[in-house]
């Protein structure tokens, strides 16, 4: 094999000529190289002493392999020896680039216009002027729409009627029925096969992203991106059509036989990760920044048509917000959800169907949707189909709790909670009985999809790792959320809440952190809205809360003198545990169900930045008599409503351990480091105190305290089903305060969650790809690659 030798020839001081094809072409000649052994014979030190010693020759190489594909592109590709050039030449460009990336010297290197460098001599056309990257795009674009190439020819024979790849018309060469197409073409692994490698190529060259440090400034956008999804790409519908298509057409079990995986090869799975990661990366924008014609959700028109507002500039952004059909997105829902429910079929008939592993891809496909076209989100949410996206996402988040490698993983999946929970639908959806039996790590119980949601993020509070500690807020600001909608809590769940309750309201934890308190606040109000709102179906709850009433008490009792503020403090020492699993009373797990795990020592993970406070995430609506929202002032114009934490408390350090800007707007410590400096004063302790919203909840428990008392002397009774049957025809109708307004806090977009998304989707990328490892060992700078 001479390309080892090439290779060593071509690390010598000696620049080659560009005319010189006897030496370039053995680069790229080799018949029956794959891309592992590309990486193989390619070493990493190889590179980057070409990159130092013989910079000239890295520049050639890099222009005649974009050349080759610039060709491959003109001529259609007909004959075997052209393709192997084409893919031997995508190789070799997914093995530099990482290396062309790292290097800041070299990152302008593929935006540069070389004069006439290997482009056929001295005439200067515009074409001629292109950016090597502008090329090599185009390339790409146009090979992955090469008939016998990577797309099925539609021409009957192929004597001298091979097609011209100018003249055809990409829209006809879609991969597969779905969006826009109603044709799926026949199944062809070799189209598959070359199309991932362009794929790979075309994610290698969007990669300069993981190169650049994470910034505020989500404006700086990725030009690779930013120029393939512009009007320049003239395959930019089909391309993003293909792309949608293949990834929600794609049905891992195979004709559902048992064990078919076993016996075939399936090429289509590489192709839609590849595709999965490729969309994923192309929809990378900031919506916050945007007027994006999506927020209000009225657009008009066909399929994707060109008489709506001018939408973004990224023309794959422009066509997913215009999606509005509803089989279209009838389509994409049932896609999405079989691929994210694959993980739990598993557990029926072990390794009877393939199980996926793209489903970090698939929740980032999911939130572009819901958070690009309104419509998606309110057609997810207009049936119980959405219920099929909650349980996979409830299953994710059980599972991942104790491995700090999937921190990222439970982030995702509660954002998506949380935008889903910012509508009225969602909570009413939750009310339908949950019969699937996954097994889950999680109590057994009889109940709702809303019973199943409090119990595992009451699992994820109590038996979660550290780290999900910002988390909580998030968690609890979904609880409250739905809380008005629930018709019927299970006696678990309300006891769950109750034990969450407790939890947060010891003096130590109360006292030990500057917005600890929030939390107590988020569960009463849960407590206030079932009540006023629910009364009727929630004796479980109504009887947990008599139950637990000393908890109330204790809580309108608070201490704010110094001593017992420091006697508070006192007793964290005792307690290490942030929350004691001792009086959950959890009982016995699911069958079939395994506990979650922590990580395998030694697990690669990657770093990401931290996420905005509660108070940035979201935004305060308030739900109207008819069902409709109005959105409230920025909380400094008014005075802080029952159960708003006061504003004067969060211009502290927000709890959750990540900077913010104070309205002095300087950086403040996290509370972790800086308890040092913070101490809980009477004053504090007071301001927050005063607001706590209990008058609801000491209403009900002064009418119904005694009654309950009454009856237990009276029959002589200690059995729960008596009571509970009291309670349910119980009225508490015109005891009560007048009901207050439903707060809804909304999911609002911003530049701190658009950068934590870049490098989490960037973090999920860098590990999957191991095989080519196409960035392992570069110097990426966007997050760091960590051991467990």
């Amino acid at each position: 094999n001479d390309s080892s030798a090439s290779v060593t020839m071509f690390v010598s001081p000696q620049p080659v000529e560009a005319t010189d094809d006897a030496f370039w072409d053995q680069f790229w000649a080799d018949t029956a190289t794959s891309v592992q052994d590309v990486f193989a014979l390619v070493p990493a030190a190889e590179i980057r002493a070409v990159r130092e010693e013989s910079p000239s020759n890295l520049a050639t190489l890099c222009y005649k392999a974009v050349e080759k594909l610039v060709q491959g592109a003109e001529s259609g590709c007909h004959t075997e020896k052209e393709r192997q050039i084409v893919l031997n030449c995508c190789r070799l460009l997914t093995r530099i680039l990482p290396y062309i990336f790292e290097d800041p010297d070299w990152r302008g290197f593929f935006w540069s216009t070389v004069p006439g460098a290997g482009r056929g001599g001295g005439d200067e056309d515009d074409e001629n002027a292109r950016p090597l990257a502008e090329s090599l795009l185009l390339a790409v674009a146009d090979l992955l729409f090469c008939p016998d190439f990577t797309v099925q020819s539609h021409r009957r024979s192929t004597v001298d009627t091979a097609e011209d790849i100018h003249s055809i018309d990409s829209c006809e060469y879609i991969w597969e029925a779905g969006v826009g197409f109603a044709h799926s073409p026949q199944p062809n692994y070799i189209h598959d096969l070359n199309r991932t490698e362009l794929l790979k190529l075309l994610l290698t060259c969007f990669s300069e992203a993981m190169y650049l440090p994470p910034s505020s400034d989500s404006s700086n956008t990725n030009p690779w991106v930013q120029f393939f999804c512009s009007t320049e790409n003239r395959h930019a519908l089909p391309l993003f059509t293909s792309l949608l298509n293949v990834v929600c057409a794609y049905d891992p079990v195979g004709y559902g036989i048992p064990y078919n995986h076993l016996l075939f090869s399936d090429y289509r799975e590489p192709l839609v990760e590849e595709a999965a990661q490729v969309l994923i990366v192309t929809l990378d924008y900031d919506s916050s920044t945007s007027s994006s014609p999506t927020v209000d959700g009225t657009t008009t028109g066909t399929a994707m048509d060109d008489v709506d507002p001018p939408g973004p500039d990224n023309l794959f952004v422009n066509y997913l917000s215009r999606i509005h059909r509803e089989e279209d997105f009838q389509f994409i829902l049932k896609g999405v959800a079989r691929l994210l429910s694959n993980p739990l079929v598993q557990t029926y008939l072990p390794n009877s169907a393939k199980k996926i592993q793209f489903h970090q891809e698939l929740l980032v496909l999911f939130w572009k949707l819901c958070d690009f076209n309104k419509k998606f989100l309110f057609f997810v949410l207009k049936s119980s189909d959405v219920l099929d996206i909650l349980v996979p996402i409830l299953y994710f988040l059980n599972d991942a709790r104790a491995d700090q490698s999937r921190v990222g993983l439970m982030h995702i999946g509660v954002f998506i909670l949380l935008l889903l929970s910012g509508e009225r639908n969602f909570g009413v959806r939750l009310n339908k009985p949950y019969s699937v039996r996954v097994p889950m790590d999680i109590p057994v119980f009889t109940g709702t999809h809303a019973d199943l949601l409090i119990i595992v993020f009451h699992k994820i509070i109590t038996s979660g790792h550290q780290r999900l500690q910002p988390l909580f807020d998030c968690l609890l600001t979904i609880v409250v959320n739905v809380s008005p909608y629930l018709k019927s809590l299970s006696m678990v769940a309300a006891n769950k809440l109750l034990h969450l309750l407790e939890a947060f309201s010891t003096t130590w934890f109360l006292f030990s952190a500057v917005q600890n308190h929030h939390l107590v606040f988020f569960l009463l109000e849960v407590f206030n809205n079932i009540i006023q709102y629910q009364f009727d179906g929630n004796s479980n709850l109504v009887y947990a809360v008599i139950r637990k009433r000393n908890v109330f008490h204790q809580l309108a009792n608070l201490p704010t003198d110094s001593q017992s503020i420091q006697k508070g403090l006192q007793r964290k020492k005792k307690t290490p545990e942030p929350i004691s699993r001792t009086n959950s009373q959890d009982g016995v797990s699911m069958e079939g169900s395994r506990p979650a795990a922590p990580a395998e020592p030694g697990t690669l993970k990657t770093s990401l930045v931290a996420t905005p406070g509660i108070d940035k995430l979201t935004e305060k609506s308030q739900v109207s008599e008819d069902g409709t929202m109005r959105s409230l002032e920025p909380e400094s114009s008014q005075p802080p409503l029952e159960g708003n934490p006061p504003s004067a408390v969060s211009d502290g350090e927000p709890w959750s351990g990540e900077a913010s800007h104070s309205r002095r707007d300087r950086r403040r410590l996290s509370s972790a480091s800086s308890s040092g400096q913070w101490t809980p004063t009477p004053d504090w302790v007071m301001s927050w105190k005063s607001k706590l919203p209990l008058q609801t909840i000491m209403r009900l428990l002064q009418v119904l305290v005694p009654q309950v008392e009454k009856i237990c002397i009276d029959k002589g009774l200690t059995d729960e089903s008596e009571i509970l049957k009291f309670l349910q025809h119980g009225t508490l109708v015109g005891l009560l305060p007048v009901p207050h307004p439903i707060l809804i806090r909304k999911y609002q977009a911003n530049s701190g969650t658009a950068m934590w998304f870049r490098t989490y989707m960037w973090g999920v990328i860098y590990l999957r790809n191991v095989d080519p490892p196409i960035w392992y060992d570069t110097d990426v700078k966007l997050f760091e690659i960590q051991r467990v």
